[in-house]
């Protein structure tokens, strides 16, 4: 973490005794979650747009949807999961807080569910953060039932350096390698404008034209 970072990160608000259970229940067992620079950026995002109903492609523990229902909670949040463990995770988080009002958990793989999330929608935000190869096939999936002044948020897309080059480890540099192809796809989409903000793990806004 550089200096600024690190001044950034000192200036972030306590995060409420329910969110920092988790955030060490994700430090303690690896489960990756948004950096704290950016699920703050996101949570202000959320405040900003105030949704009406956000989905979420990548639940895991249900860390990111419990974060961005504090930031509106009058928003409708579907977030999919195909993990069975994160899942069963996700799951006793939204019922311990007692969110399943606000917050529809649905289990399997995104690019099979399309029918059931399409019944749920439209939907002001779409928020990619799952297996990253398969970030361009949840754009393509999902971008059309994003309403026409609505956003879309892909995170990760910087992807801990190896994007940019970082060659020091060959498994996550194949998978840098696939997210540096969805950012330059993105980028170049004749239907949408798309910036990188490089925050956290670096995520990517983009808004119809």
């Amino acid at each position: 973490m550089d200096r600024t970072e690190e001044y950034l990160e000192s200036l972030l608000p306590s995060s409420p005794s329910w969110a920092e259970e988790m955030e060490k229940f994700a430090k303690d067992h690896q489960i990756p979650i948004m950096e704290p620079l950016g699920i703050q950026y996101l949570m202000q995002l959320i405040r900003v747009t105030r949704p009406r109903r956000i989905l979420e492609i990548g639940a895991a523990i249900g860390y990111s949807a419990l974060r961005m229902l504090e930031a509106y909670p009058m928003a409708e949040i579907v977030t999919v999961e195909r993990d069975a463990v994160r899942f069963s995770q996700a799951e006793t988080n939204l019922e311990k807080l007692d969110e399943h009002n606000h917050i529809a958990l649905m289990y399997g793989d995104a690019l099979e569910l399309q029918e059931q999330i399409s019944q749920k929608g439209p939907y002001d935000v779409l928020f990619i953060d799952a297996a990253k190869g398969q970030y361009q096939k949840f754009f393509e999936s999902y971008a059309p039932m994003v309403t026409e002044k609505g956003i879309i948020v892909s995170d990760n897309v910087l992807f801990k350096g190896f994007v940019a080059g970082r060659n020091d480890n060959p498994r996550m540099q194949k998978i840098g390698n696939k997210i540096r192809k969805y950012n330059e796809w993105l980028i170049e989409h004749p239907d949408y404008h798309t910036s990188i903000i490089p925050i956290g793990d670096g995520i990517a806004l983009t808004v119809k034209r």
